[in-house]
């Protein structure tokens, strides 16, 4: 039993869309293009959640970008 191995490029896609939320939200505090990162990243989340077949999942990121924009743009 081991780990199961990445199969193909929607599971990179989503990997890489999670650990771009993961490090713009990290970095959140620092300057506010990183909160438009995090909505951008959000929107890869949320397409890859769609993409996969996961509609909730997709759906929750989507607003989740949104609610990111919405802080973009009053730190402005």
């Amino acid at each position: 039993m081991g780990i199961v191995p990445l199969t193909n490029g929607l599971q990179l896609f989503g990997l890489f869309a999670v650990t771009l939320m993961l490090v713009c939200y990290a970095l959140e505090s620092r300057s506010r293009w990183f909160v438009l990162g995090f909505a951008g990243a959000c929107a890869l989340g949320s397409l890859y959640g769609f993409l996969q077949g996961a509609w909730p999942f997709g759906l929750v990121e989507a607003v989740w970008a949104a609610v990111a924009l919405v802080r973009w743009f009053k730190r402005a």
